[in-house]
């Protein structure tokens, strides 16, 4: 019941807290037409401070603690970060990475189009240079390419998350998945998706000349995978983080060895998540 409450409180105190965010966010465009860098400076500043407050709720008020394990990531680099996703609560879980490297500023989202049209992060998301995908790549590169090209012309520092199995693992979709591995020869997943390999290569091709790193980052959740209104009430004790980080001069140049390479970590993060439902630890 405490929990719950708890909860419920958290909830109300940053969903409001998110739309006063949203109309100063709308205040910045006046700042835009005369600086393109301060509008953005703002901007920042306003998801670092949301984004922080989230992560102090679920640290300090739910309780919730993060392990970290894997590589060393160095604080000021630009990177592509690729993750599995299994829940909702999987965005949240990911704050306390950007916050303990201070680079919850500058997260910017691959994230489904509807989003742009929710009040609140989705109404954020569109000050940010998050990238909204309507699923239909004929349809999405475009407005994919617009954004590197921003990103690459103004230098903009950025972490560029994506889940790259593209929808959340449902028992439905894994069974799915694993359909498709059968058909096609590959490695028959039981705790990931197949991954769509189609962004994670444009953005590297696109992005190659200013990314560091991509981190291949696996969340595992102790007693199981919460939903997002489980996580927000405290139920999840301990949330895992692994990254692995690998420099942009060891990857592969060409596209099909891109996503080659994508498949095998994918290989790779299904055993680990394999191992944990055994033991929780990544």
């Amino acid at each position: 019941m405490i929990g719950t409450l708890k909860g419920l409180v958290a909830s109300v105190f940053l969903f409001l807290s998110i739309l006063l965010i949203n109309f100063l966010q709308m205040a910045s465009v006046l700042v835009l037409p005369f600086s393109g860098a301060g509008f953005r400076a703002i901007n920042r500043w306003f998801a670092n401070t949301w984004w922080s407050a989230c992560v102090f709720c679920t640290e300090k008020i739910f309780g919730i603690e993060t392990i970290f394990t894997g590589d060393h990531v160095p604080s000021k680099e630009n990177a592509i970060v690729v993750a599995n996703h299994q829940s909702m609560a999987d965005i949240v879980a990911i704050f306390p990475l950007g916050a303990r490297l201070e680079r919850l500023g500058d997260m910017k989202w691959f994230v489904k189009d509807v989003l742009k049209y929710v009040p609140g992060v989705g109404w954020g998301m569109l000050f940010l240079d998050c990238i909204f995908l309507k699923r239909d790549w004929l349809a999405d590169r475009d407005r994919i390419l617009k954004t590197f090209s921003r990103l690459r012309g103004l230098h903009i520092a950025f972490w560029l998350i994506s889940f790259v199995e593209g929808t959340r693992n449902t028992p439905e979709k894994l069974a799915q998945s694993q359909a498709f591995a059968r058909a096609n020869g590959l490695r028959v997943p039981s705790e990931v998706l197949i991954p769509r390999t189609k962004g994670f290569t444009a953005s590297m091709l696109g992005l190659r000349s200013e990314i560091v790193a991509v981190y291949d980052l696996t969340i595992g959740y102790e007693g199981g995978v919460p939903t997002l209104w489980r996580f927000l009430c405290g139920k999840t004790r301990r949330v895992h983080l692994h990254v692995r980080r690998f420099p942009v001069e060891n990857l592969p140049m060409q596209e099909d060895e891109l996503a080659r390479w994508l498949m095998a970590r994918f290989e790779a993060k299904d055993q680990l998540l394999t191992n944990f439902r055994k033991d929780a630890v990544l």
